[in-house]
């Protein structure tokens, strides 16, 4: 059998689009996370978390309640990767004792160096008008009682070359919560 050349030049070229082609599919489908770890993420312990009570009344005729607070979570972020990328967003919600609070939506641009890690405070406005199911939790709070939180969602990375991975949805952090006035 012979091979015309111009007929194994097609069959060549098909085979690096087909492997080209192959690439992409794998890299659209996770193969970055072969390349780049998720960041380990955990509620600082140095730091405890501080739930602010402000505003007034609830409206709502509980006179004293107030109506917004601002939830203030120190979270201890590692890059367990050996080449420094940044952060760029966690999305997700926050719960208190097991009910959802608020949507949270950080647009970060956190540059963390490779094996490294920072603290930083994450806020979340609360308006506890919005969220009826929360009066209970802050009836607690206010009289001195720790809340359970967490936060839950996906952490969003710019690794340059390597692309943007998106990590979760999974429990980002956990803790207790004290109420200030």
């Amino acid at each position: 059998m012979r091979y015309d050349r111009r007929a194994w030049r097609w069959v060549r070229a098909a085979a690096i689009l087909a492997a080209g082609l192959a690439l992409y599919g794998c890299a659209t489908l996770g193969a970055l996370r072969a390349f780049v770890q998720p960041l380990h993420i955990e509620s600082a312990t140095d730091r405890p978390a501080e739930l602010r009570l402000g505003g007034g009344g609830l409206g709502g005729g509980r006179i004293g309640l107030p109506d917004a607070a601002t939830l203030r979570l120190w979270a201890r972020i590692e890059n367990p990767n050996a080449f420094g990328l940044t952060l760029s967003a966690i999305d997700g919600s926050v719960y208190l004792e097991d009910t959802r609070a608020a949507s949270v939506d950080f647009p970060l641009g956190l540059p963390l160096e490779p094996r490294l890690e920072q603290v930083v405070p994450l806020d979340i406005t609360l308006r506890l008008s919005d969220l009826p199911g929360l009066g209970g939790v802050i009836g607690r709070a206010v009289s001195g009682n720790p809340l359970a939180y967490r936060l839950e969602g996906r952490i969003t990375l710019d690794a340059g070359a390597l692309g943007q991975p998106t990590f979760g949805p999974s429990t980002l952090l956990r803790g207790e919560v004290r109420a200030f006035r």
